[in-house]
């Protein structure tokens, strides 16, 4: 049986370039994550940024096509980070800060901040040291 992502391919997202909703493909670094106490339901936290170090040139490049609904940059509802929370789990292995994801999932907006729960995701690089 195909994987239902390979039947429908879709372009890659900038974390800038999110539309308001729906299933989307993008590609961030991890800026920071959120462990939750032992006595507070399972959940774990990150906070995607299209660069690996606020303000840098090396992020993502823009994606070759955005669509229509997508939030445009220094506009009134740019949203340059998005959360994702993976329920259910405490920690999630190989996903720290600086590492760059490529996640796949419905995009909801919720609390101020686009965000994606229990998304497919693909650890595309690491930081050196570890």
């Amino acid at each position: 049986m195909a994987d239902p992502a390979s039947e429908f391919p879709q372009p890659e997202l900038s974390i800038s370039g999110l539309p308001d909703r729906g299933r989307v493909l993008c590609r961030g670094f991890i800026e920071s994550v959120t462990y939750v106490p032992a006595t507070q339901v399972a959940s774990f936290t990150a906070i995607v940024t299209d660069h690996d170090v606020p303000g840098s040139k090396g992020g993502v490049p823009p994606a070759a096509a955005e669509p229509a609904t997508a939030r445009k940059p220094g506009g009134p509802g740019r949203r340059d980070r998005l959360r994702v929370v993976w329920l259910g789990r405490r920690r999630v292995p190989g996903v720290d800060p600086g590492c760059e994801l490529r996640l796949e999932g419905m995009l909801t907006f919720r609390d101020g901040l686009p965000t994606m729960f229990n998304p497919r995701y693909e650890i595309l690089s690491r930081q050196e040291n570890q």
